[in-house]
């Protein structure tokens, strides 16, 4: 895959997932989370008003941090496609 189609892949998978119209669980969503920070080099504290929330994400980020850029676009990409993509498309 191309950088170029790699980018692309991942922004329509950024777009899949922010018009997901169902719940996704929990486990997902913290490595969703660390791919895309990993993927967009923003390294921002987590924004949530809650502590334990935080904790989660931050150590989602602490788990994904030693993965290249385009890993971590890779890797959000095959998590869309496997958990909430169930027919692969």
């Amino acid at each position: 895959m191309s950088k170029k189609n790699l980018n692309t892949d991942f922004q329509e998978a950024v777009a899949f997932v922010s018009n997901y119209e169902f719940p996704i669980p929990a486990d997902i969503l913290l490595k969703l989370y660390a791919y895309y920070k990993v993927a967009t080099k923003n390294f921002s504290n987590p924004g949530s008003k809650t502590p334990l929330i935080n904790a989660f994400k931050a150590n989602a980020l602490i788990q994904a941090q030693n993965i290249s850029i385009e890993d971590a676009m890779r890797e959000y990409i095959n998590l869309v496609e496997k958990e909430l993509k169930p027919d692969g498309k």
